[in-house]
């Protein structure tokens, strides 16, 4: 039987620096009203703590030992949540990953206080560095982190990759393992650029940019939405569009691999959790077509979207008008949950493959339960009753935790936009229209250049769609999240 749910998409902007002072206030106070708004909070219930605590003291370690890998974290800067480590080396031409993710059922049991709070939290909240955990952070920050220098349970996977790309052998077993080091992006970065990088690293280039090839030729299509980063000093805030660095995109190479050969095992084992998305409609890939031909871009009729989007550069205001709406078609992503027989529907159409979450299981529920179905699939045991049992339910509490992250998040943007144009009520900025309102063409959303703000617009008549306009602050409330603009 199969269990289905959709999914929304989610976006994040994250603190750069904070400084003590009125801003800083502001945004932390802000911060507290949408955390009561939506009843989430950083806190655990003291019983949760305490289970979590034991826990930390008391992990059950597994038997193998490969703390002789030489494992690297690559995270964003300040990160203690670390689920994944990876590993890689030369097969031949080929390449062998060893890729380790956290244990989390190696320290809390189906049913114990902090099994329920985590299934009531779905997932961790993340915004504006205002981090609500999906587990206490004695055991997602601390001992069940994949931190430096510190012996650790975890899944490992281990896949071999021929020459061209292609996974070739998968298994995943549970070990003992330890990181040498936790790289920031920036680090892990700039030792591949400076040529002092470890092997892993080293290898990491040429192992991402072999995979994202692969994912063009399979029709595989990723969006180049950039990421916005806040700063608050005294009682100014600054918010700033970052584009990610390459290794960003070769480190998402690694866990994709993996989420796709763990779909492969559940299929071929017909139990699992699948992360899902339907194909577009066709009129969104007509409404596309229409989008660029008023932007000026040229989209030959034979041209398949993902090469379409491929071909696209943020960077140029029209291009990213573009990005923004082809995002439309990646709506609708979900999970299907299955036991007994495989889904009618299970590929994920903007990764032109069956895939599955399991690399993040400090970070989302439904990868702790998927971990362990590939476990016993591997071992050739039987899946644990007690994650059969909450397949079923799985994709509608997930449904529901992604779509209180997508509201959290979405406030916190709301709020860090209203933050940064509180002080500029009247003054005229440039941007450019990335979205109109199809309903009333005189509406829709506008993207400033400095500070880099999106919000909505409304102008005297038709927007002009991938245009240069000059735009009014009309509105800029902290208290309400609101942000106004009209056409200058």
């Amino acid at each position: 039987m199969a269990y289905r749910a959709g999914m929304p998409s989610s976006r994040v902007v994250r603190v750069h620096s904070e400084n003590d002072g009125v801003g800083a206030d502001v945004l932390r106070e802000g911060v507290v009203r949408i955390q009561a708004e939506l009843d989430v909070t950083p806190a655990f219930p003291p019983e949760v703590e305490a289970a979590a605590e034991a826990a930390a003291r008391a992990p059950r370690l597994p038997d193998l030992d490969r703390t002789d890998l030489d494992l690297v974290t690559i995270d964003p800067e300040g990160s203690r949540d670390l689920d994944q480590a990876l590993h890689l080396e030369r097969d031949g031409n080929g390449f062998v990953l060893h890729y380790a993710i956290a244990d989390v059922a190696a320290f809390v049991t189906a049913g114990d206080p902090v099994d329920v709070e985590a299934n009531r939290r779905g997932e961790t909240l993340y915004g504006a560095d205002a981090k609500v955990p999906l587990h206490p952070t004695v055991l997602s920050e601390d001992a069940a982190s994949l931190l430096p220098d510190q012996v650790r349970p975890a899944l490992l996977w281990t896949i071999r990759l021929d020459a061209e790309g292609v996974r070739v052998d998968v298994r995943v077993e549970r070990a003992r393992v330890r990181s040498r080091a936790a790289l920031s992006y920036v680090e892990a970065q700039r030792m591949i650029d400076e040529g002092s990088a470890s092997t892993t690293l080293s290898l990491l280039k040429a192992f991402g940019e072999l995979r994202i090839h692969r994912e063009a030729v399979r029709g595989g299509v990723s969006l180049p939405l950039p990421e916005q980063d806040v700063e608050v000093e005294g009682d100014r805030w600054r918010l700033e569009f970052r584009e990610q660095l390459p290794v960003e995109l070769w480190n998402a190479q690694v866990s994709l691999l993996t989420g796709f050969a763990a779909a492969d095992l559940m299929l071929y084992g017909r139990v699992g959790l699948l992360r899902t998305l339907p194909p577009p409609d066709p009129r969104d890939v007509q409404r596309l077509h229409r989008t660029a031909r008023a932007l000026g871009i040229t989209w030959p009729a034979e041209q398949l979207y993902p090469d379409f989007v491929r071909s696209l550069d943020p960077a140029k205001p029209a291009e990213a008008a573009m990005v923004n709406a082809c995002a439309r078609l990646l709506r609708g992503s979900g999970y299907v949950a299955f036991d007994g027989e495989t889904p009618a529907d299970a590929q994920h159409a903007a990764l032109a493959s069956e895939y599955a979450h399991v690399t993040a299981p400090l970070r989302r529920l439904g990868d702790r339960y998927a971990g362990e179905v590939c476990l016993a699939l591997c071992a050739g045991t039987d899946v644990p009753d007690w994650v059969r049992a909450a397949l079923p339910g799985l994709p509608k509490t997930l449904q529901s935790s992604a779509a209180r992250a997508h509201t959290y998040e979405r406030a916190l943007l709301d709020l860090v936009e209203a933050g940064v144009l509180r002080d500029r009520v009247g003054e005229v900025l440039d941007g450019v229209v990335v979205d109109v309102d199809e309903k009333d063409p005189r509406r829709g959303v506008v993207v400033l250049q400095d500070p880099a703000v999106e919000a909505r617009v409304v102008g005297a008549g038709p927007l002009p769609l991938g245009t240069d306009v000059h735009v009014r602050i009309t509105v800029a409330d902290v208290e309400t999240r609101k942000v106004e603009l009209e056409l200058a």
